[in-house]
């Protein structure tokens, strides 16, 4: 015969296997929507890099900003008077396989893309406070590291300009080595780029180092 203190225990045994069981569940779900989440987000579709016209000169990149976005250097007409030599911010994006593999090894391989896009100041005050805010795409310039076709550049790299006025070009012609390569071989941190302005990148690169 059960007595009542026992009916009581199995009561609560009962109570507390199936708040578990609930609980259970819930995690089991939510992990299941997470690895959902995460097959849609790597079975999401990628640009491609840009390719080459017969005549060697780089086709404008396509959602490119799909790609990795490593960091934005910001160079304000108002702390470079009297007009900044460059355009004042500089959203920066990398392919995702080129970022995987910087990752991996910490080095830029063969064929890698990099694309830097022009955008304006735009206004100096916000709700946040006074700054410097993003105005208006102004252009587009690609740099991409390639042994073959580029044999002769400094790293391998070569630099392309679509232009700094909308509409930008469908195609872009090879920098001259003194235009690009020169400033980047004396200044950047990692093999022709300056990882050192771009947070993402240097997280990245910590990572491998303690390896």
């Amino acid at each position: 015969m059960i007595t009542a203190t026992k009916m009581i225990r199995l009561l609560i045994s009962a109570g507390f296997i199936a708040a578990m069981g609930f609980l259970l569940s819930h995690d089991l779900r939510a992990l299941n929507d997470e690895a959902a989440l995460a097959a849609v987000q790597n079975s999401r579709p990628v640009s491609p890099k840009p390719g080459y016209t017969e005549n060697g000169a780089l086709l404008r990149p396509e959602g490119y900003r799909e790609w990795i976005y490593v960091g934005t250097a910001a160079v304000p007409n108002d702390l470079n008077p009297p007009k900044a030599p460059l355009h004042e911010f500089h959203p920066i994006y990398i392919h995702p396989s080129d970022f995987e593999h910087w990752k991996e090894t910490g080095t830029f391989r063969d064929g890698t893309v990099i694309v830097a896009e022009t955008v304006s100041v735009g206004p100096k005050k916000a709700s946040s406070g006074n700054g410097y805010f993003m105005g208006e795409f102004v252009g587009l310039e690609v740099s991409t590291k390639d042994s073959e076709r580029f044999k002769d550049e400094p790293g391998y790299w070569a630099y392309f300009s679509f232009g700094q006025t909308y509409p930008l070009a469908e195609t872009a012609e090879k920098l001259p080595v003194a235009q690009c390569n020169t400033c980047h071989r004396g200044n950047a941190e990692d093999d022709f780029v300056f990882t050192q302005y771009y947070p993402v990148l240097r997280a990245a690169k910590k990572i491998v180092d303690r390896r």
